[in-house]
């Protein structure tokens, strides 16, 4: 691929600083390092993830309202977190955190507890509480 053929569809990664290395050749032959901010191909596949992602999470937020699961599991799931990556965010141990994502289990976590959740999780806390949860303006 020519450089000036670095494809640079912003779909997604407009206003970030997200950017691929692609290896294109210039004028003269030789390789160099371009920075693309997507492609077409790349950008359909992402939100196919995306929409996969945001059915999965409606069912966790079901879950959720008929107190099946905490309003952890949901934003947990939104983000992307697995119960390692907040443990190692929030220097809560596993075991709590796993305890929590039961709805018995997450109304005994406290303030600080919900703070620590609701930061690594880029929520307001308030997010956690269920009234929020089944208004549609909230998520």
């Amino acid at each position: 691929m020519n450089v000036k053929d670095v494809p640079q569809d912003e779909k997604y990664f407009i206003n970030t600083n997200i950017r691929d290395i692609c290896y294109a050749v210039d004028e003269d032959g030789k390789y160099h390092q371009v920075a693309s901010v997507g492609w077409k191909a790349k950008n359909e596949a992402l939100a196919l993830t995306w929409e996969h992602i945001n059915e999965e999470a409606e069912a966790i937020k079901k879950e959720v309202l008929s107190q099946k699961k905490s309003p952890l599991a949901y934003y947990m799931h939104l983000r992307l977190c697995s119960v390692g990556l907040l443990a190692e965010y929030t220097g809560i141990p596993k075991r709590i955190i796993k305890k929590h994502l039961k709805p018995s289990g997450f109304k005994e976590a406290g303030h600080d507890c919900i703070a620590k959740y609701a930061q690594a999780l880029h929520i307001d806390p308030s997010d956690f509480i269920l009234e929020e949860m089944s208004d549609e303006n909230s998520i």
